[in-house]
């Protein structure tokens, strides 16, 4: 991009039309994201078909060397289209919706849906809701998208943690923080390395075989579009907490 073009411009203007540009970028690689799934979804349909012929031909190592190799092309298939998604739903600007919510409420209706898979895989979720918590305004949607992201991730690091700990934990807190409501997610995990946390946002970074990179980003935009912050402490064995926090709508007085 030629920076010589915005030279006359005031600081307000230039960083108005810089976003307007990246907001065109962003357009551009969402609708070429959407071309590219088409063919993709093509692909792995004809190749479900083409499976089920080949099935019917009489088994022999050219028809198990063949529908090992269709196996590879629906499986990497299946990954483009999922990296496409999460591509979108990262470039997609969305308008939220906002309304105010009790953050303990909403975080529990999360925790239902998740606890089924940490039950199963031997997770203990922990809940420290603090009591007459401040309404926060959130977009459900999303709201509840991001979170459950950030649960998703506590769980791989506890499944990828190296030693073979009985039972893991995710503990879910909130709490009051001035003027905005704090929610903490803490994992008993593998953590990051300093290294990694200074990497952990950007898009396409990963340190997940198969991983897309753009969930954290996504998270984190998703919680800047609130008017809210992400920070992150992590140390390496020990786990990782994500700290969100969210701007608390003011009380108005009781009259006296």
């Amino acid at each position: 991009m030629d920076s010589s073009n915005f030279k006359d411009f005031s600081p307000n203007e230039l960083n108005r039309r810089l976003e307007e540009q990246y907001t065109e970028i962003a357009r551009l690689a969402g609708g070429l994201a959407h071309e590219v799934k088409n063919p993709l979804s093509t692909i792995r349909l004809n190749m479900g078909l083409l499976e089920e012929d080949v099935e019917e031909l009489d088994d022999s190592p050219q028809q198990r060397r063949v529908l090992k190799r269709i196996e590879i092309v629906k499986r990497e298939t299946l990954r483009l289209e999922d990296l496409l998604n999460e591509f979108l739903n990262f470039t997609r600007t969305q308008s939220l919706e906002l309304n105010p919510v009790d953050a303990n409420s909403e975080l529990k209706e999360v925790l239902e849906f998740f606890r089924p898979q940490a039950k199963a895989t031997n997770i203990e979720i922990l809940e420290y809701f603090a009591n007459d918590l401040p309404t926060i305004r959130i977009d459900k949607r999303s709201f509840d998208r991001a979170i459950l992201n950030l649960l998703l991730n506590a769980y791989q690091a506890i499944k990828g943690k190296e030693s073979d700990d009985s039972k893991g934990e995710i503990v879910i807190r909130t709490r009051p923080c001035g003027s905005e409501v704090a929610i903490d997610l803490i994992d008993s995990g593998s953590g990051m390395s300093d290294e990694t946390l200074q990497k952990i946002f950007d898009p396409f970074f990963s340190t997940k075989t198969g991983g897309t990179g753009l969930g954290l980003p996504t998270v984190r935009k998703v919680i800047e579009g609130h008017g809210g912050r992400i920070a992150i402490q992590s140390e390496v064995g020990r786990g990782t907490q994500f700290t969100l926090t969210f701007p608390a709508i003011r009380r108005i007085p009781a009259a006296s």
